[in-house]
């Protein structure tokens, strides 16, 4: 005998609603289970500036001053240390250019640029990417002018980084590259004193006799010929002023009494003492400070 049950309708729609609700809940989850992790935040990029003419301790502070980790010095004290794997460039070698072996740092080929890297990225990362850059812009071209000039590439190096601390004028840097090279030919001392600067790594303090008698190899004052290595990283304007210098016969230059950042240049002693005289008389009469630059724009 069969039994007949009946249930109210709206107790059906209730559960039908119920189960609805559940099934509901459930594809919820299921889909807020089965999205993605969000992703990690970019990592921040920091672009670091290096000025032309930097030696590689000034670069340094820049390093640790951009939050780069590691040692500068260390990265950029020879080609074995700048780095390993992917952040060396394997095929780097200073004596390529000429520079002698056993050169002790590489001065002269960390290359001045802007350069973008991840915050907190090794040092040595940035001295690799600096000496790409530099064989990227001292090509053929450079090499052939220094075996034209009858030095090695890595002595015009030389020259340009003395040429990037002398000259603040563009048209002066071909000058200044002409006395030096017009003093080498003759033998007679560069007497630059940016090169005993670099000995006492101070840029900034005026030298005293002392100093001026420093026993160092970079002395060019007591020293015939180039300082052992480069004194600081040149760009390539001064770069181009040591490969193509003025074809002039200047021996001298000196800073001009009008305070605007031009050189004198003079062939003679004499001429060069009165140059000189005229600056430090203006030099005195701005009560002991570098004369201050008079004309229109300055």
């Amino acid at each position: 005998m069969a039994v007949k049950v009946r249930v109210r309708r709206g107790r059906v729609a209730l559960l039908c609603v119920v189960v609805l609700a559940v099934a509901a809940f459930a594809l919820a989850a299921a889909l807020h289970h089965s999205k993605p992790p969000p992703a990690p935040p970019s990592p921040k990029v920091v672009r670091v500036t290096i000025p032309e003419g930097e030696t590689r301790w000034q670069i340094a502070q820049i390093a640790a001053r951009e939050g780069l980790s590691g040692r500068y010095l260390a990265a950029a004290h020879s080609t074995g240390a700048a780095g390993s794997g992917a952040d060396r460039p394997p095929a780097f070698d200073p004596a390529h250019y000429g520079a002698p072996r056993g050169t002790p740092n590489l001065e002269g080929f960390l290359f001045p640029a802007t350069y973008e890297l991840y915050a907190g990225a090794p040092a040595s990362h940035l001295v690799a990417l600096q000496l790409q850059a530099f064989e990227e812009n001292f090509g053929r071209e450079e090499i052939h002018a220094a075996h034209l000039l009858h030095i090695t590439p890595y002595q015009m190096l030389t020259v340009a980084s003395m040429i990037e601390r002398e000259a603040y004028l563009p048209r002066d840097r071909p000058r200044v590259a002409a006395v030096i090279y017009n003093r080498l030919r003759i033998g007679m001392p560069l007497g630059i004193d940016a090169t005993i600067r670099y000995a006492l790594n101070d840029f900034s303090a005026p030298l005293t006799e002392a100093q001026l008698h420093t026993d160092s190899p970079y002395n060019t004052r007591t020293h015939v010929g180039l300082p052992p290595t480069p004194i600081s990283n040149p760009g390539m304007a001064s770069i181009d002023a040591a490969a193509h210098p003025a074809h002039v016969r200047y021996l001298y230059y000196v800073n001009g009494a009008d305070g605007c950042g031009e050189l004198v240049f003079s062939t003679s002693g004499a001429e060069f003492e009165r140059n000189a005289a005229a600056y430090n008389q203006a030099v005195a009469r701005n009560g002991g400070h570098e004369p201050r630059c008079r004309r229109r724009g300055k």
